[in-house]
């Protein structure tokens, strides 16, 4: 699954997913009512995959909070985010433990939870492994001297 191209903007509600890129901005589409637009460089603008979440060790991926969710709740939609604090909490509690309760806010689990909710509506949480036989078609382009190719600056 590729979050980098799931975006969230400052600002606005929602998520957004990368359409193309344009000159001065990136062309985004709204998840929620499908709408496209620019969104430009001074727009505070983070991909899904670089949030993280702090914990009482080492701070975890998004990725990783929202593979958590899939598996626990088996592919299922969260509870409500805009259910009432405590129980909020105690649900992010459930599903990450560690997470630092100073540092965590109610407004940022019900975004993630929110944001949750919308991917695995939109069916765009894919958590499946990567089986061999993908891995190995993905193998890198052959370089210049295997390809014997003809050395351009040297003829």
């Amino acid at each position: 699954m590729d979050l980098s191209k799931i975006l969230s903007i400052a600002g606005k509600n929602g998520l957004f997913q990368v359409v193309s890129q344009a000159k001065n901005a990136v062309i985004v589409e709204s998840l929620n009512d499908g709408k496209r637009f620019p969104a430009f460089g001074h727009e505070k603008i983070s991909s899904l995959e670089e949030i993280s979440v702090f914990t009482t060790g080492d701070d975890i991926s998004l990725k990783k909070v929202f593979e958590t969710f899939f598996t626990k709740l088996e592919g299922k939609l969260a509870i409500d985010s805009k259910s009432d604090n405590n129980t909020l909490k105690k649900f992010f509690l459930e599903m990450i433990p560690e997470f630092d309760q100073d540092r965590v806010y109610v407004s940022d689990i019900k975004k993630m939870i929110a944001w949750y909710n919308v991917l695995v509506e939109k069916q765009l949480l894919d958590f499946s492994e990567e089986t061999p036989e993908a891995a190995a078609e993905e193998t890198p382009v052959e370089s210049v001297e295997e390809s014997g190719t003809a050395d351009v600056a040297g003829e």
